[in-house]
């Protein structure tokens, strides 16, 4: 192979009818091909590059990692990095993977945006490292708002799982007790706080609400969301903990949430109430969690995330009889592909209209 220009510098022309240059979008995972389709067909100004012979094949929807088993041959892995350092525009770090999205920015000056496939891309990218220069001139965009409905389907199933005393009910099954009634909690009669209004916490404000439940949120800006009955304000967290019946976190991972909801919230909490993280793992200390659940002050608490994962075997909340853990999946859906290319598509007219994109990761905070 001829390395002074590579198949992909030599291939499709980049210029259109008017003979300017068409920008180069790189798909860096592996989308299905209708989909790379679509964005071709629906954005003809730009140049959509794919390989799918150099992806990580996928174990199943949206999996854009890939197997991490595969491994492409070194002619393969020079191809792959020969395609995505010739992009303007990239969908998806490389292989999901910050250090590769650190070597394709200082490989390619030309790169300006890239499209994380995460709603939580602010961590990808501080954990790419890069200096301030590069931050300037990469954009990277996250995919906020595309996994709201199914995490705060997720939401609504752990409050009413605490509500209706799952664990309770699993422990009678198994042992074949019948046993008297019991008054279960209704939803209409809760309030819920949501702490995170961002797309997820707005998702899930509505959810709540259309079930009558009184719905408070936390804020820093103070701006109104729909759906929400009190706006809290982040300060004082653990004031509006204490009065509620469920808490639901939608956080993302930043140095300003990391153990957000410790000893201050969860000590404030009234005894059962219930717990739901679908945000970060990190948002929730789990030490401070598990003292609080011991203590009957959370009566249940559904994770769909922790602060490490997968959740460490010696972790007591594996075996707590009132915790429910999911492996990080709520949000996945066979959707997320079509969605995540709506929003990079119009994001894509925006860029190229020079308008600001959605999601723009704030390179700060790395939110």
């Amino acid at each position: 192979m001829d390395h002074t220009m590579s198949q992909y510098e030599q291939a499709a022309p980049r210029t259109g009818r008017d003979g300017a240059r068409r920008p180069r979008v790189v798909i860096a995972v592996d989308l299905p091909e209708p989909l790379c389709a679509r964005i071709e067909r629906e954005e003809p100004r730009v140049e959509v590059v794919r390989d799918h012979s150099l992806y990580r094949p996928r174990r199943g929807p949206a999996d854009w990692s890939g197997d991490p088993d595969h491994r492409r041959t070194p002619a393969q892995q020079q191809a792959y990095r020969e395609m995505v350092d010739s992009a303007d525009v990239l969908f998806s770090l490389p292989d999901v993977d910050p250090s590769e999205l650190a070597r394709t920015v200082r490989a390619n000056p030309s790169l300006r945006w890239v499209q994380a496939m995460a709603a939580g891309g602010g961590a990808q990218l501080r954990a790419a490292e890069l200096d301030r220069d590069e931050l300037d001139r990469v954009a990277v965009t996250t995919t906020a708002g595309v996994h709201g409905s199914p995490l705060a389907e997720f939401a609504v199933f752990g409050v009413l799982a605490g509500a209706k005393t799952l664990p309770r009910l699993q422990r009678q099954q198994r042992a074949h007790e019948w046993g008297e009634r019991w008054e279960m909690t209704q939803i209409d009669e809760m309030s819920v706080l949501i702490v995170g209004l961002g797309g997820i916490g707005a998702a899930c404000a509505e959810k709540f609400s259309a079930l009558g439940a009184r719905v408070l949120g936390t804020t820093r800006s103070g701006r109104p969301v729909p759906h929400v009955d009190q706006l809290v304000p982040i300060e004082d967290l653990a004031r509006a903990a204490a009065d509620v019946d469920a808490i639901v976190v939608t956080l993302p991972g930043t140095a300003a949430t990391d153990g957000l909801i410790g000893d201050e919230v969860l000590g404030a909490v009234r005894p059962g109430t219930s717990l739901v993280n679908v945000g970060r793992g990190t948002a929730v200390d789990e030490d401070a969690l598990v003292t609080a659940l011991e203590a009957g002050r959370i009566g249940f608490a559904a994770l769909d995330v922790t602060a490490v994962e997968p959740l460490p075997a010696q972790s007591s909340l594996w075996d707590h009889p009132n915790v429910l853990i999911s492996p990080h999946t709520a949000a996945l859906s066979s959707r997320e592909e079509e969605r995540i290319v709506r929003l990079f598509v119009d994001n894509l007219d925006r860029h190229l209209g020079g308008r600001e994109l959605r999601n723009v990761v704030d390179t700060v905070e790395f939110y």
